[in-house]
């Protein structure tokens, strides 16, 4: 899925205890993040450049 914070998704993932697969980019236009949740044979994989859907506002929570 597209994100509009790629690093701010990952952060929030990260605190949740999710592992961290693969974080890799080409250039500033594509980076692919791929986190499992704990015990999970599932993942999540978001970034930019990776589909042409528009990406989800970010808000960090306080």
């Amino acid at each position: 899925m597209p994100a509009s914070n790629v690093d701010g998704a990952k952060q929030f993932y990260q605190a949740l205890g999710w592992r961290l697969d693969a974080d890799f980019g080409a250039d500033a236009q594509f980076r692919v993040v791929q986190l499992t949740p704990p015990g999970s044979r599932c993942s999540i994989i978001f970034g930019t450049g990776i589909t042409s859907a528009r990406p989800a506002p970010y808000k960090a929570c306080t």
